[in-house]
């Protein structure tokens, strides 16, 4: 056996800050806040490969076959969406690392490093699925300022993504029939614990559920 490092390695760019020093990105209305939200949501989709087979690798081993399966079938989705949108960047006349970025997601992944349950809770059922909560929006942004092929490209990540939240709750249900132990209730005082920030609504519900993640589970953590 191989032991998963740490931190997985990273390019001399982008510049990586903490996330209250990064500039504000605006909404997306000029040219420049759209490179800069597509140049984040680049850093997320690069960071979402290295957790995809971070999982896989560190707890691969607690569960089935098709959990590698599954995530390294999400890693392959997340180079895929980095690689289209660095390309789109490109098209802009910017490109990955032209932008500071930071590194909250893999923070996130270092503080649930020895628990399984406590990683599919954090980052796909929290982190991953706010993605589906802000891209509609986002994607009525860029199609109102006449931004078609970013758009396009915002719609084939969020359709895939409910598919990500959805490999999350299922592999986190497993812990917990395996465990004889109701999955909301589990998930909530996982999400109190090792999540840092507030669950603020307004959610998308119906993908949320489409995914896996009914109100039960978010509902009353939101109303905290």
């Amino acid at each position: 056996d191989v032991a998963m490092p740490d931190a997985p390695a990273r390019p001399t760019t982008p510049e990586l800050l903490p996330p209250n020093r990064m500039p504000k990105r605006g909404r997306g209305g000029s040219e420049r806040g759209r490179i800069a939200m597509l140049h984040a949501l680049a850093h997320v989709e690069y960071s979402a490969i290295d957790l995809a087979f971070d999982v896989a690798g560190r707890f691969g081993a607690l569960f089935p076959r098709s959990f590698i399966d599954d995530w390294l079938s999400v890693g392959a989705d997340e180079a895929m969406h980095f690689a289209i949108l660095d390309r789109r960047l490109t098209a802009m006349g910017s490109g990955y690392g032209a932008l500071p970025a930071h590194a909250g997601l893999w923070e996130a992944a270092g503080a649930t490093a020895h628990d399984a349950a406590a990683r599919l809770a954090v980052v796909p059922m929290v982190l991953e699925a706010r993605g589906l909560d802000v891209t509609p929006e986002t994607v009525a942004r860029f199609e109102a300022a006449g931004d078609l092929p970013s758009a396009r490209i915002l719609q084939r990540i969020y359709t895939d993504e409910i598919r990500h939240v959805g490999f999350g709750a299922k592999w986190f249900g497993y812990l917990c029939a395996n465990e004889a132990i109701p999955p909301a209730p589990r998930w909530q005082s996982l999400v109190r614990t090792h999540f840092r920030g507030k669950l603020k609504p307004p959610f998308n519900d119906s993908a949320r559920a489409r995914a896996g993640l009914t109100r039960d589970f978010y509902e009353p953590l939101a109303a905290e």
